[in-house]
């Protein structure tokens, strides 16, 4: 059942579509229902789907589309780090060799004290400040070093 905390901020999302096209609020729920229970479980998404009055599977499929919705647990922390062209040509595979090693994981893994995903990104649309990773869909950092990573993620201990 979606929160009463949930709703609200839904409702308030709502209020941008015309009331016939609730559909329209659709990635604003999933990624209201994801930060607060931290992915996107069958029922989370079904429950969107029954709030929003559209087929599940129409939930299913943007959620799956769209690679900032977790589909399974994720640690507390997810760090996507891109490693498009301008990234990697910036060195994103020296960043993303140091995270695998520095908190023991391969892409899609949880580190085992739960904190840590590493995610493959695609184009986050800042490659001036390549090479780049995001935390929680929501923390960009440019210009990556083993150094800057390893303060970033002592930030987060």
């Amino acid at each position: 059942m979606l929160s009463p905390q949930i709703t609200e901020k839904i409702d308030y999302e709502l209020t941008k579509y015309p009331a016939e096209q609730s559909q329209a609020a659709v990635m604003s729920a999933l990624r209201i229902v994801q930060t607060e229970r931290g992915w996107l479980s069958n029922e989370s998404m079904s429950e969107v789907a029954q709030y929003l009055g559209m087929p599940e599977i129409a939930v299913m499929e943007v959620a799956s589309f769209y690679n900032m919705y977790d589909l399974a647990p994720v640690g507390k922390y997810k760090i996507s780090v891109c490693t498009n062209i301008s990234c990697m040509l910036r060195n994103s595979d020296e960043i993303v060799d140091h995270l695998k090693h520095k908190l023991g994981v391969e892409f899609n893994q949880v580190s085992e004290d739960g904190k840590f995903c590493l995610k493959e990104g695609e184009c986050m649309g800042a490659c001036g400040g390549a090479p780049l990773m995001i935390i929680n869909n929501h923390t960009m950092h440019e210009f990556l070093t083993p150094a800057k990573v390893d303060a970033i993620l002592d930030e987060l201990k």
